[in-house]
């Protein structure tokens, strides 16, 4: 806990929440609204962590007192119980140890998950649906909202894809480490000769970047080109100098606007353009960035990264951490965790090899 609270900062925590606060309590926060989602978000985020700190920092406390208590008493059944409230603290410590693994650039953010059934036909298809609600149900036994954005279901059974948003901080961060395929073995329920099944799906992870409506546009960066208007037109159209080209020299945008009379008036419609043009160049460079970040995943045979085996035996094993349970319906009923925190762990061992 010590080493927690060293590698968080509690006291830099403690004070972003009160420079936060004064920012959330301004008349005017939600005149920016990009910058009014981000300051709220972040603050909820700090406040979590620290209140999660705490509060074992508490039961850690009271499991001191319970301890001395029995010892003192000689009773065995409360030493028992602070057996049992050990073991529950260590697995929360653990799991707190784990969030302090991450401090990547996206960590932090929420995320978007996305299914797609692979090879294995309507196995394959069964599979996927499997997945989705194991990620859901996972999110809801740690009380994240989920929103299901899209489900596109398969003929027979199951679901073709389906893409998801976890509204949690750090949700990102945790869930990346399932990007990959995942492999399921069993005897197929769609196979009327009882055959064992191989089936593949594939899970992408992306973070849920800063999206506005709005975008600033520094005037500054803006060349401003005056002409006379061509083609047809009525009194002053043709004979003032009322179009306008706007250049945006950081990207190399270039706008015009001659429709109306009015030189200010052009400039103003130009901006307008600019501004919505600017807006979706952010779009699709964040798009690219998405897919950069999710990878290319084949969900096919020879890049798996977790199997499902139901039959002969049953197991669950990722290849990359070694990390297994001997109980399927647990995994898929949310109980992923483990998982979860080896990849974790795993990834930042693979980081420091990769820097020294």
């Amino acid at each position: 806990m010590h080493t927690i609270e060293q590698v968080l900062d509690l006291p830099g925590m403690q004070r972003e929440i009160e420079d936060l606060g004064v920012q959330v309590a301004a008349p005017d926060l939600w005149d920016d609204q990009a910058n009014a989602t981000r300051v709220t978000g972040r603050l909820s985020a700090l406040q979590g962590q620290v209140e999660r700190f705490q509060a074992l920092q508490g039961r850690i406390d009271d499991l001191t007192v319970l301890v001395q208590l029995a010892q003192e008493e000689s009773d065995a059944d409360v030493l028992a119980e602070a057996d049992t409230e050990l073991a529950k603290i260590r697995k929360a410590v653990e799991g707190l140890e784990v969030r302090t693994l991450l401090n990547g650039e996206y960590d932090e953010r929420e995320a978007i998950v996305t299914i797609r059934a692979g090879a294995g036909g309507v196995d394959a298809a069964d599979f996927a649906e499997m997945l989705l609600r194991m990620y859901t149900r996972w999110a809801e036994r740690n009380k994240y909202p989920v929103e299901v954005f899209d489900v596109s279901y398969a003929e027979e059974a199951g679901i073709k894809s389906a893409e998801l948003a976890i509204h949690a901080p750090y949700a990102y961060g945790t869930l990346s480490v399932d990007a990959g395929t995942h492999r399921l073995v069993r005897i197929s329920p769609f196979d009327n000769q009882g055959r064992r099944q191989t089936s593949f799906a594939a899970v992408e992870v992306v973070p849920v970047l800063e999206q506005t409506d709005e975008i600033e546009v520094d005037e500054n960066e803006i060349r401003v080109d005056v002409f006379r208007s061509g083609g047809p037109g009525g009194q002053s159209v043709n004979t003032t100098d009322s179009a306008v080209r706007l250049t945006h020299i950081p990207t190399g945008l270039v706008v015009s606007c001659q429709n109306e009379k009015s030189q200010l008036q052009n400039k103003a419609s130009a901006m307008v353009v600019l501004k919505a043009k600017l807006l979706a160049l952010k779009k699709a460079e964040e798009a690219a960035l998405k897919k950069d970040l999710k990878g290319d995943v084949a969900a096919s045979w020879g890049d798996q990264m977790r199997n499902y085996v139901l039959n002969p035996y049953q197991i669950v094993k990722d290849l990359r951490t070694g990390h297994e349970v001997g109980n399927p319906q647990a995994v898929f009923d949310g109980d992923i965790d483990g998982f979860l925190e080896a990849g974790i762990r795993w990834r930042r061992g693979a980081e420091k090899a990769v820097a020294n």
